[in-house]
């Protein structure tokens, strides 16, 4: 029911018009039935707040490409646990990626941070390791590596290589600087004594492109192994070196030779030194050798000007003191001198002082360091005899080195401190040595009358033939006239042979009538011997005869002659 305007004073007024009365309609109650719809209503609100509130935190993710990648199917895995799900796939506006749109749980909301890693797990087979087979039969799944930034995100950029190391893994990460990777790779491992202790995580190019910079992983408890003074070197596949110092040949665990390896160790000779804190920076030599040696603090660079060829001396090369390493070759070079109009062929060394110190005698007074000190120094060796001298270290590649020694016979030097390097004086070496030598021998041999001696040898080559034709032509002779009458008198002694040998056999009549001569003979001389006994006996028998001693009877042939009483 309405109720009656108000009534406006004004409306009495003669000529007055009258005014518009709003009339106000009665106030109308809600039917109790709608009561229960809204109830409904805001009861679904709700549970959608409630299932909006339990999904999660929705993530995107950019990937190179979507291989195994499925709307609604594919997982997202932490420590193998689902903690959300694959919602959608979509290409970016510029068509270089694709967008992984996925919703996580509510308890993953910790996650979302801005160095946390996603990346796809599908079966890998690299040349360290097979990863991945369980999705085989499961599919692809998103992994992620929870990170410890406290900056928040829910857009990231998935790696297309698992990582290594997760952020979990107990252990110290520690960054390598070297002039090359070699043939190293993200996962390569890492070996302290030939045992794996870690693996390479990743590496990058310097931004000047002089070197590059390694990230490594150690394992726990092998960290505490790396030290302030820990060296590390490239211990990839078969370290073959041959060179100035010799055959060398090196190699580690069957890992790193069949995929390349890093390993590290503390010289023994210095002190271990505290444990080197994470993302320490530390030098990556190229073998064991140069990384165990001692640090060269002290340099003093010279030059050294060499007549003979170059071939086989290069940049690195030893610098040697009687056998013992005190430098190194730094580079080869050419200069051409007006004056003398001839090449001069330099080559630059770095002398290490103090390699030279570490072997004074102990007890002696340590020689002084200074400039002027290492000049004195050098001086008096140089006045003593020391020159520079190429010499072959290795026969089989030719390989050269430097090498510092006393000549006391070398002609008086001086070393040139005005020029940058100084020189240092050299002598001929080795090869050049037997180089002088030959051309010495040829200057000798230009001076020998080769055209005398040459007709002379002409002349007595010639009467050498004459002997020879006529040794031939007497040969001939004596094989014409001389050999019939050889073969006949041959033949002839060969039948008088045969005749004695016919003469000289036992059977032969020749051999009984000898035999019965001898024993006539015999018998002869026995009697003669007989009638000389009975003739000494009675010598009167040769006046008065026998007739008075009657001769004595013969003697058997086996007597001994001996007279009887």
């Amino acid at each position: 029911m309405s109720t009656p305007p108000e009534s406006d004073p004004a409306d009495d007024l003669p000529g007055a018009i009258p005014r518009a009365r709003v009339a106000t309609q009665p106030r109308r109650h809600l039917p109790l039935v709608w009561i229960v719809p809204l109830v409904a209503a805001l009861i679904g609100l709700w549970l959608v707040g409630q299932s909006l509130l339990a999904e999660g935190p929705t993530i995107q993710v950019h990937f190179h490409d979507a291989e195994g990648i499925e709307t609604g199917h594919t997982k997202i895995r932490y420590k193998n646990v689902d903690v959300g799900e694959v919602k959608s796939v979509a290409v970016s506006k510029d068509r270089k990626e694709v967008i992984v749109t996925a919703r996580l749980v509510r308890d993953a909301r910790d996650f979302l941070v801005a160095d946390t890693r996603f990346w796809v797990v599908r079966p890998r087979i690299t040349a360290g390791n097979v990863s991945g087979l369980g999705t085989l039969l499961s599919g692809p799944y998103i992994g992620v590596d929870v990170g410890t930034s406290t900056e928040s995100s829910r857009d990231f950029v998935g790696l297309e290589v698992p990582p290594i190391v997760t952020g979990d893994l107990p252990g110290r990460q520690f960054n390598l600087h070297g002039a090359e990777i070699g043939s190293l790779d993200v996962g390569a491992p890492v070996s302290f004594r030939r045992v794996s202790v870690g693996q390479i995580v990743a590496y990058q190019l310097d931004p000047d492109g002089k070197g590059v910079t390694l990230k490594i992983f150690v394992h726990a408890p092998y960290d505490q192994f790396v030290t302030e003074n820990t060296r590390f070197w490239h211990a990839s596949g078969f370290d073959l070196s041959l060179d100035a110092n010799g055959f060398k040949l090196q190699t580690q665990s069957l890992a790193a030779i069949v995929e390349g390896g890093i390993a590290f160790q503390t010289p023994a000779d210095e002190p271990v030194g505290g444990p080197a804190s994470a993302q320490s920076t530390f030098t990556l030599y190229s073998d064991r050798e140069r990384a165990m040696r001692r640090p060269d603090n002290e340099r003093h660079r010279f030059v050294a000007y060499f007549k003979e060829s170059l071939r086989g001396l290069a940049p690195g090369a030893p610098v040697e003191f009687h056998g013992i390493v005190i430098g190194e070759v730094k580079s080869l070079g050419v200069e051409f001198s007006p004056r003398e109009g001839l090449f001069r062929f330099p080559v630059v060394i770095d002398i290490y002082p103090e390699r030279m110190r570490a072997r004074y005698v102990a007890g002696s007074a340590q020689p002084q360091v200074g400039d002027a000190a290492n000049r004195a120094l050098v001086d008096q060796l140089v006045a003593s005899g020391m020159r520079a001298q190429l010499k072959t270290g290795n026969l089989l590649t030719g390989q050269q080195f430097v090498a510092l020694d006393f000549f006391r016979e070398a002609a008086p030097a001086r070393v040139d401190w005005n020029r940058t390097p100084p020189v240092l004086p050299s002598i001929p070496g080795g090869l050049g040595e037997i180089q002088d030598s030959v051309a010495s021998i040829l200057k000798k041999v230009d001076r020998i009358p080769v055209e005398q001696l040459s007709g002379n040898l002409l002349a007595a080559i010639q009467s050498l033939n004459k002997t020879l034709d006529q040794t031939d032509r007497l040969m001939k002779q004596l094989n014409d006239e001389l050999l019939p009458e050889v073969k006949t008198l041959m033949g002839n002694a060969r039948g008088a042979l045969g005749d004695a040998r016919r003469v000289l056999e036992d059977d032969a009549p020749l051999q009984g009538d000898l035999r019965e001569a001898l024993r006539q003979t015999a018998r002869s001389a026995e009697a003669v011997r007989s009638l000389a006994d009975f003739l000494e006996r009675h010598p009167e028998a040769l006046l008065r005869g026998r007739a008075d001693a009657p001769l004595p009877a013969p003697e058997p042939s086996g007597s001994t002659g001996e007279r009887r009483p």
